[in-house]
């Protein structure tokens, strides 16, 4: 059993890219999210810890809400900046479940009742692209936290990486998520978006 996992991943493709930019077509909800339920029910972890950007990371929390795990919600800016600038920007689809503001809420409420969003107020000036490198930092970190303070767990945390598998340069996050957690030395588990 994994105490916590840390997961970062693609958004979903904005409307209109080529073919060679595609990381993670709302087509591939279905199939990315039958992964993060066979890795959620087999590794049986009891926290996550993520942003929750549309795509990999409102899938993962969807999941572990109804699976009744805890999840620890990191955001750069305040809710309604991050919906509107991470969430709902991106195609959705209801019918492939992939309804992003409806997730979004509902998983900010939920972990918001619960004690478990954190807010970075401090970056608030900085650029987005330092904002969420912050972010990335802060879920890191926090898992480590939350590892150390649970011994008993024996185990340390897992990074899970949702991804197409291939860096985008210059400024991939999630290449630079996945970078920091081998440093950090978490346990490494990725799953495709295609």
């Amino acid at each position: 059993m994994t105490y916590v996992v840390a997961c970062a991943g693609r958004r979903i493709d904005a409307e209109g890219l080529a073919v060679a930019d595609r990381r993670f077509p709302l087509t591939n909800v279905i199939n990315v999210r039958r992964r993060l339920e066979k890795f959620f029910k087999e590794e049986q972890p009891s926290m996550l810890v993520c942003s929750a950007a549309c795509g990999a990371d409102l899938l993962a929390l969807d999941i572990a809400n109804d699976l009744n795990l805890r999840c620890r919600i990191i955001l750069p800016f305040k809710p309604a900046r991050f919906r509107d600038t991470s969430v709902i920007d991106r195609p959705s689809n209801p019918e492939l479940n992939a309804d992003w503001g409806t997730i979004f809420d509902r998983v900010i409420t939920a972990a918001e009742m619960a004690g478990d969003l954190v807010v970075m107020s401090t970056i608030s000036a900085i650029d987005d692209t330092a904002a969420y490198a912050a972010a990335n930092r802060s879920i890191i970190s926090e898992a480590l936290h939350i590892s150390d303070a649970r011994p008993e767990a024996h185990q340390r945390p897992l990074a899970l990486i949702v991804w197409d598998g291939m860096a985008r340069q210059p400024n991939d996050a999630t290449a630079e998520f996945r970078r920091l957690t081998v440093a950090a030395g978490f346990i490494q588990r990725e799953l495709r978006t295609n």
